[in-house]
């Protein structure tokens, strides 16, 4: 069966989007604050993976906005900091999400999570973001305690979903977690939501790529699923 493995942060909701909270707490520092907040949310846990210190991703989330905070000179009280976090569980979907699922979805296609969250606090997100009913599951690397792009979590994700690595497809908007799926064996779709975004020179370009997700949808209808 073949099986589209979605990333969920950068492919299914924005995590930039948390510059709009930021905004009513740091005013004009809020996108910059935002960008530097990821940046190091993915590096924590890129390092906690390599080290085998595994902490889960809402730890990553919450250390990488300390970071960020002092880093920018922001000094918030403990209550501003966990209204953030819980505005991060509130992101709103990109507007081709639950139009690209439902096509999906429609064409008969397994469609699943699969992110370096927990099942909790994806449950959360999608929940609110109103795709969870069009997922046929979540996938964390949180049930294998390490991250993207260790080759374990693929092959964890593939077993998962009883498909086979030729038969399984990551579609995310990030370079290097497509670049890990394609070292584990599986298929990579990049969705390219930004014209200047630019692909890894190195780990092979990816199978397809597409503008958006109902460009997807609209692909794979053409060829039959």
């Amino acid at each position: 069966m073949k099986t589209l493995a979605f990333d969920v942060y950068g492919t299914l909701v924005d995590p930039l989007r948390i510059s709009e909270a930021l905004r009513h707490l740091v005013g004009e520092s809020a996108a910059e604050i935002a960008s530097l907040w990821r940046a190091k949310q993915l590096e924590y846990a890129f390092r906690r993976g390599l080290m085998r210190q595994y902490a889960d991703f809402g730890r990553c989330t919450a250390d990488a906005l300390t970071f960020a905070l002092e880093a920018s000179s922001v000094s918030l009280e403990d209550a501003d900091r966990q209204w953030l976090l819980q505005c991060y569980q509130a992101l709103e979907p990109f507007a081709d999400v639950v139009p690209a699922l439902q096509s999906l979805r429609h064409q008969g296609i397994r469609c699943v999570a699969f992110s370096n969250g927990p099942v909790s606090d994806l449950e959360a997100l999608l929940g609110h973001a109103g795709v969870l009913d069009l997922l046929d599951d979540l996938v964390s690397v949180d049930e294998i305690k390490t991250f993207k792009p260790d080759p374990a979590v693929y092959n964890y994700l593939v077993a998962r979903s009883g498909s086979r690595h030729h038969d399984c497809w990551l579609v995310s908007g990030n370079a290097w977690d497509l670049i890990g799926a394609r070292n584990a064996g599986l298929n990579a779709v990049w969705v390219k939501r930004s014209e200047t975004a630019l692909y890894d020179p190195w780990g092979g370009a990816p199978d397809i790529e597409v503008p958006d997700l109902l460009a997807l949808a609209a692909q794979l209808s053409v060829q039959g699923g």
